[in-house]
């Protein structure tokens, strides 16, 4: 089962439970914790709210039940550059402070095939809305709370201002590809990798998910560079779930001794490499 979950104060997340709503059958149910505002069930899923920010919602193996098997995150993502996009992601801080929710140095579990469906599901969706070069569709690479929770968990969100959040067909764009999860299901027998590198919006790796059975776990964006050492790279193994079997380095822009530790620690493990 899928725990849907979204902040009410949220204009994107909220509205892309309330589209989602419209496209899948949800009722009222009582199997949610007192902090929740909103508790719906639907088949194989709940769809929940609460008034916290997404990035603390900690609390959600206490306030979800036990049948939950993964999270997912219906939210906004705010960009100073202002690039409209919709996107995927894992959590978690790889460096020694914890701005944004969590905590230092900890990592979420990150389920590939979920976010590997929710991200061509976006695409698929985004092309029919006719919003492809409007839009980028891309993985972000791993960063913010929650960190703590037991279950993998996977966010999707609508960038990057107000009104991109605000947007119903934005709202439509996202729950489509929520709707197909339901329906589908992860992707099956896609290839669960860890990616090294690149932008925050990691283009090559999201181009080779896009494009490939390659289905990724935890990215380390270049900016984070600077905070990879052999434990961050067993945590990144460790919390993805099914366990990678390869590890993939956007190779400009990686420092030499960057790269000397990853090939260490994958001929240590057994792991793949491949360079992009």
């Amino acid at each position: 089962m899928y725990g849907i979950v979204y902040s009410t104060r949220d204009p994107a997340g909220s509205g892309i439970a309330a589209a989602l709503s419209e496209l899948v059958d949800v009722e009222k149910c009582g199997v949610c914790g007192g902090r929740a505002v909103d508790c719906r069930c639907g088949r194989g899923f709940l769809l929940a709210g609460f008034d916290e920010d997404v990035i603390f919602f900690e609390f959600l193996d206490a306030e979800l039940p036990g049948s939950v098997e993964a999270y997912v995150f219906l939210s906004r993502h705010s960009s100073r550059a202002g690039v409209k996009s919709y996107t995927v992601h894992h959590t978690g801080n790889p460096g020694p402070e914890a701005p944004y929710g969590g905590r230092p140095r900890e990592l979420s579990y990150a389920p590939p095939p979920v976010s590997h469906m929710l991200l061509r599901s976006l695409y698929s969706s985004a092309e029919e809305a006719g919003r492809l070069g409007v839009y980028e569709v891309s993985y972000e690479a791993t960063h913010h709370g929650p960190t703590g929770l037991s279950k993998p968990l996977a966010f999707i969100e609508i960038g990057s201002s107000i009104e991109e959040w605000r947007e119903p067909v934005n709202h439509r764009v996202v729950a489509e590809a929520v709707a197909r999860l339901l329906e589908k299901g992860p992707s099956r027998g896609c290839r669960t990798a860890i990616g090294i590198g690149g932008g925050h919006y990691p283009r090559k790796h999201s181009r080779r998910a896009l494009e490939t059975s390659t289905c990724y776990g935890h990215i380390l964006a270049k900016y984070a560079l600077p905070y990879l050492d052999e434990d961050l790279l067993e945590q990144m193994v460790e919390k993805t779930v099914p366990s990678p079997g390869l590890v993939v380095v956007e190779k400009k822009g990686t420092r030499r001794e960057h790269r000397a530790l990853v090939e260490g620690f994958v001929e240590e493990r057994g792991l793949g490499l491949e360079y992009i």
